[in-house]
């Protein structure tokens, strides 16, 4: 098993069930609202593939876009890789050899700038990160508390108990679950989408903190700010950053 460990840091991991199940927007809704909130709150893609930078359309880039943060995409997301393929494989095709050393390292810099960090993985927990480790060696050896973003649609219990479960065996704590809707029009005929949080909470033991819905207009800080404010229990996030909220 792998040792590397970070120095501690003031942070949140957030992991999803799968890739493309709305990771970013909802670490960009998190640190929006966190920002709001008076807290000087970053964020840290440490590795992400299937686009450069500077064509707007890596998680990165769409991060800061989103949250208004003053900072280089390539200072938030240091190894970035144009291949759509699992980090691991991404990495290799760019003669890269990734170490779960030099990612922790990687974020150093960003942790000294903020009170905060809101940490965005990449796919879900058990996606190869180098030759002996997985995404869940990395959230453990940052020593920080995960949050898991699922979707809302049919399949999301099988996948987020498996994921709750990968992360227990680690001893990762988490803070709890937000279902994603995604596209609008891949749930109008879905009935799952109504009882999946309850049956997640009941055979989890864990909270789902919202169902996060689609956006229809961009996803701009204010946007993000007032969904969260409507859609999500905010106070389990501020708790794990040991976070007081403004006006009580």
């Amino acid at each position: 098993m792998n040792k590397v460990k970070a120095e501690p840091i003031r942070g949140l991991f957030v992991t999803g069930t799968d890739t493309g199940v709305g990771k970013t927007v909802i670490t960009a809704a998190i640190t929006a609202m966190l920002r709001a909130e008076g807290l000087n709150a970053g964020v840290w893609k440490p590795i992400q593939s299937g686009a450069p930078l500077g064509s707007g359309l890596t998680d990165a880039e769409r991060l800061l876009k989103s949250t208004g943060i003053n900072e280089r995409p390539e200072a938030i997301s240091p190894f970035t890789f144009e291949a759509p393929l699992t980090p691991l494989l991404a990495a290799k095709q760019a003669g890269v050899t990734l170490t779960l050393g030099e990612l922790i390292a990687s974020g150093e810099p960003l942790a000294e700038r903020y009170e905060a960090m809101l940490i965005e993985g990449a796919g879900g927990v058990a996606v190869p990160l180098t030759d002996d480790t997985l995404m869940v060696d990395f959230i453990s050896a940052l020593r920080i508390p995960a949050l898991i973003v699922a979707r809302s649609s049919l399949g999301t219990i099988n996948h987020t108990l498996l994921t709750v479960s990968f992360l227990r065996h680690r001893g990762i704590p988490i803070v709890g679950v937000i279902l994603n809707d995604g596209e609008l029009t891949e749930l109008q005929e879905d009935p799952s989408v109504a009882t999946n949080a309850q049956l997640i909470e009941q055979y989890s033991g864990l909270k789902v903190l919202g169902r996060f819905p689609c956006l229809h207009t961009e996803a701009t800080s204010e946007t993000l700010i007032h969904t969260v404010r409507k859609a999500i229990q905010f106070a389990p996030i501020r708790e794990a950053l040991a976070v007081q909220p403004m006006g009580g």
